[in-house]
């Protein structure tokens, strides 16, 4: 990752320098901070509340097993020394049983959330690299940067607009 953000530096560099030379008058330049992109759209927001939606009931239902088997860890620490042998090792089995089935759905739940956040998490960001180059053709910009960008000046960055048509396409898609 950081010889590709490299690579781009020093390509991006060269491209300045020949521009330079060919006639910089002509040759305009953007820069859109995916970051904020990514934090600030009512997209991104979207996103966040639909994936709460969809995995409360198995987080909550994650929570009421965790406590499950904290009660029956403290009814074994409790009254080990008065059940029989048998049933403490009973006891003992069911809790190891339901530590491991704990420990595996909260694995399974992870991978999900992951799963199903990185897809939306995509689809946000083709739709921002469409909006991106809708606002570069519109505004005739010859090269937009994103990422690996240490300072820009204000005039050049597209970070607003390009805000403000992923809010009016969220409002449309209503």
């Amino acid at each position: 990752m950081k010889l590709k953000k490299s690579v781009l530096s020093i390509l991006a560099v060269l491209l300045f320098g020949l521009v330079s030379v060919a006639g910089a008058a002509d040759f305009k330049v953007g820069v859109v901070d995916l970051n904020k992109v990514m934090e600030k759209s009512p997209q991104a927001e979207a996103i966040s509340n639909t994936l709460k939606k969809e995995f409360q009931a198995r987080d909550q239902d994650l929570i009421a097993k965790a406590k499950q088997l904290k009660q029956l860890e403290e009814k074994l620490a409790r009254d080990a020394a008065v059940m029989s042998t048998e049933e403490a090792k009973r006891l003992e089995n069911d809790i190891r049983s339901r530590r491991r089935q704990l420990t595996n759905a909260r694995a399974e739940f992870r991978e999900d959330a992951n799963l199903r956040r990185n897809e939306a998490v995509n689809r946000l960001l083709r739709k921002v690299g469409e909006v991106v180059s809708q606002i570069g053709e519109e505004e005739q910009v010859d090269l937009i940067l994103t990422d690996g960008v240490a300072y820009f000046n204000k005039r050049v960055d597209l970070t607003n607009k390009v805000l403000q048509r992923l809010e009016e396409l969220h409002s449309s898609s209503k």
